[in-house]
C-alpha cells in the first residue's frame, strides 16, 4: 500500500484549494460593490473586506487541518469564530500524487511556519488594478522559506467573458513550481519591476544606477515575482523597507524552486522563523538568473541607507 504522502505535501495539496477558495471570495467581494475600506497606516496601506475575510479563511482553514503549525496572516484581526462558509477543507489531489523532496519528508507539524498575504496589492484591488492582485500562502521549515502558492484571482480577466478566472501557481523547493510557462526575460535586455505606489528618492536612486532599458512599475510582490518567472522582467528592485515576510515568503520559494534568487538589497537572505520581525527593512533584490550582475550595481550609498 501507499505510504500517506508527507506532512509537507498535505500542506501544500491543502493550501492550493485554500488559495483557491479564497480567490473566489476576492471576486465575490469586489463583485458585490461594497469593498469595505479602511485606511491601517496611510492612505497607501488599505485593508478591504476582502482582506480580512481571506485571511480568516486562510488562517482557520489551515489552523483546523494543521492545528500546531504557526499562521501568522498580515491583518490584525479580533480573534473571533469564522464561519462554517469560510472554511475550505479540500486538498489538491495531484500535489498529494508527487513524492515529497527526501530532506522534507520527517517535517513535523510544530516545525512549520506559514505566512500568508490574504491580498497582496490591496491599493491596485480598491483601484480596479485586478490583475496585480494575488493571494499569497508561503510555508517555512528552518526559517527559510520551502513552499509556496500563489493565487492570481483574476489571472485572465481582460480575455473576455468566456475565459477562465484565475489561476494557482505553486511550488516546493526540490521539486520545482508549476502552473505556469517557466519563461526567461529577454537575453541582454535589462528590465526592471518595482513598486507602484511605495516610490522614494531611494527606490528611484537605485533603479537609475542599474541602467536599466525599460522600468515596469506595478503592485503586489507576489505579482512581480510572477514578472520574473514569466519572463516580462529580468529584476525585481525595491529599495526601502515596507515590504513584509508575508509578501515574499511564497514567492521566494516558487523563484527558488525554478533556481532564481531573492535577497535584500544587501545580498542577506531572508529568515522566516515564527520570531523573526515582519517587515524586510533592506528591501528586495531579485532575479531569475543573472542575480550577480544586478547585485553588483547596487551603490553602497543606497546598501548603507538600508539597515537590515
Amino acid at each position: 500500500s501507499m505510504a500517506s504522502p508527507a506532512l509537507l505535501m498535505r500542506v501544500v495539496a491543502s493550501a492550493y484549494s485554500v488559495a483557491e477558495k479564497a480567490a473566489t471570495i476576492v471576486r465575490n467581494v469586489m463583485s458585490a460593490g461594497d469593498l469595505g475600506i479602511v485606511e491601517k497606516a496611510g492612505p497607501n496601506d488599505l485593508q478591504t473586506k476582502a482582506d480580512r475575510l481571506v485571511q480568516m479563511s486562510i488562517c482557520a482553514s489551515l489552523a483546523r487541518k494543521f492545528p500546531k503549525v504557526t499562521i501568522i496572516g498580515e491583518e490584525e484581526l479580533p480573534a473571533g469564530d469564522v464561519t462554517e462558509d469560510l472554511i475550505e477543507d479540500g486538498h489538491c489531489e495531484e500535489i498529494l500524487k508527487k513524492p515529497c523532496p527526501a530532506q522534507y519528508t520527517g517535517i513535523k507539524e510544530e516545525e512549520l511556519v506559514i505566512w500568508v498575504d490574504p491580498l497582496d496589492g490591496t491599493k491596485e484591488y480598491t483601484e480596479g488594478l485586478l490583475d496585480h492582485v494575488t493571494v499569497l500562502i508561503g510555508i517555512a521549515y528552518g526559517g527559510k522559506a520551502i513552499a509556496g502558492v500563489i493565487n492570481q484571482p483574476y489571472y485572465n480577466y481582460e480575455a473576455g467573458a468566456n475565459a477562465v478566472l484565475g489561476r494557482t501557481i505553486w511550488g516546493v523547493l526540490g521539486m520545482g513550481a508549476f502552473g505556469f510557462q517557466l519563461t526567461e526575460a529577454p537575453a541582454g535586455k535589462h528590465i526592471v519591476v518595482t513598486t507602484r505606489s511605495h516610490s522614494s528618492a531611494l527606490v528611484n536612486e537605485c533603479i537609475t544606477a542599474l541602467n536599466p532599458d525599460h522600468v515596469i512599475r506595478v503592485g503586489g510582490a507576489g505579482n512581480k515575482i510572477i514578472q520574473l518567472i514569466e519572463g516580462k522582467a529580468s529584476a525585481y528592485v525595491f529599495a526601502s523597507p515596507g515590504c513584509k515576510k508575508w509578501d515574499t515568503c511564497a514567492p521566494e520559494a516558487i523563484l527558488h524552486a525554478v533556481g532564481g534568487k531573492i535577497t535584500d538589497i544587501r545580498g542577506n537572505p531572508f529568515q522566516y522563523n515564527k520570531e523573526v520581525k515582519h517587515m524586510n527593512s533592506a528591501g528586495v533584490l531579485a532575479t531569475l538568473r543573472n542575480y550577480d550582475y544586478y547585485a553588483s550595481r547596487i551603490p553602497n550609498t543606497v546598501k548603507e541607507s538600508l539597515v537590515p
